[in-house]
């Protein structure tokens, strides 16, 4: 796909195929574990100098003293983002004592509500689900990003990651990812891919495919995981890049079919479903994360409070089973604020790399 641009969004993948350039779960995990004790305390002094720098707003002794406390979800009803943010929600509601209401505020890759977050009062009463789109990789493909991923934000800890997957409906012609890709060559410009948005990790996903594949793949994208099902299922596109958390009713029920998954292994939920790596694409093993975040400037007792009760809402075992059916994997261990901020400065500096050699380069609009 060298040269060809990304459909519909006038980005040039300089450098591809044969050489691309890609971040894998393994990859990113091994990097983020090697977090040395400089990079902690320069994330930490960052949030520090971010809070002082912040507006004079505090929150209420005793917090929360008010309800309610509103979760944004960064992606529409359905998406990756608000399964985990409803998941959550009343776990964190019982534990802080007063009502936590989720907000949906999708659009442009999940930034809109990722800015509306950052901009908002740090009194504790905004919260957002981090995701890995918004902060992980809109930094290095929009000059023009309207927040910093590290000093606009106050980050709390990191809730799991999710494989992504190629899917096509449950009585799709494609039986395999080989007959996929076949049709793709056979019919240039043609196969259809949806996203959750351009500039998303699913975008990035179908065009790396695409360039590794040496096929032209048409991308349709949408304002998030939801949309973008329902078309496919209507028969609108014939297949899409998203999160495997969102899809997990659909691929049990038959009406979805799982062509490859970008985890490092298959996945015990489904064994029968083989990964990208196993079908020759080994640079394809990306990953969804969230975790939670607010803006910058927010106490230090509201977020050590937080910590703590996120730190219980998902090791309680009703929550631990629900993320399990939609194969959210924790982490190997919970992140503390530094090591969550360490964690999302590493990752947009490791995409930002990916997106500067593959020359992607986007505008917010």
């Amino acid at each position: 796909m060298a040269n060809q641009g990304l459909i519909g969004a006038g980005i040039s993948i300089a450098g591809f195929p044969g050489n691309a350039p890609a971040i894998g779960v393994r990859e990113t995990r091994e990097h983020l574990m090697k977090l040395t004790r400089r990079t902690v305390l320069a994330a930490s002094a960052a949030t520090l100098g971010s809070s002082l720098a912040a507006p004079a707003v505090k929150a209420s002794p005793g917090w929360p003293t008010r309800q309610p406390i509103k979760l944004i979800a960064t992606f529409p009803p359905g998406g990756t983002a608000d399964t985990i943010s409803r998941i959550l929600a009343p776990k964190l509601s019982a534990g802080l004592g007063t009502q936590v209401v989720v907000e949906n505020r999708p659009g442009a890759g999940g930034t809109i509500g990722s800015d509306l977050a950052a901009k908002a009062p740090p009194d504790g009463y905004t919260l957002v689900i981090s995701h890995a789109s918004p902060l992980g990789i809109a930094p290095g493909i929009y000059p023009k990003l309207p927040y910093n991923v590290i000093t606009d934000f106050t980050h709390v800890t990191l809730i799991g990651h999710t494989p992504n997957v190629l899917i096509v409906p449950g009585d799709s012609p494609y039986k395999t990812l080989a007959d996929y890709i076949a049709a793709a060559k056979a019919r240039p410009d043609e196969i259809a891919f949806g996203s959750s948005g351009i500039g998303s990790n699913t975008h990035l996903m179908g065009e790396l495919l695409g360039s590794l594949a040496g096929i032209k793949l048409k991308h349709v994208p949408y304002r998030g995981s939801a949309p973008s099902l329902q078309d496919m299922l209507a028969g609108a596109i014939p297949s899409m890049f998203d999160p495997i958390t969102t899809n997990v009713p659909h691929i049990n029920s038959g009406k979805v079919r799982l062509l490859a998954v970008s985890s490092d292994k298959r996945l015990d939920m489904y064994p029968n479903a083989p990964t990208f790596a196993e079908q020759g694409f080994p640079k394809l093993t990306t990953s969804t994360w969230v975790g939670v975040s607010g803006p910058k400037g927010m106490s230090p007792d509201v977020v050590a409070r937080l910590y703590d009760e996120l730190q219980k809402a998902y090791k309680a075992p009703e929550v631990v089973e629900r993320f399990k059916e939609v194969v959210l994997l924790p982490g190997d261990k919970p992140m503390t604020p530094a090591e969550y901020t360490a964690f999302v400065g590493d990752f947009a500096a490791l995409w930002a790399g990916v997106s500067k050699s593959a020359g992607i380069e986007l505008e917010l609009g």
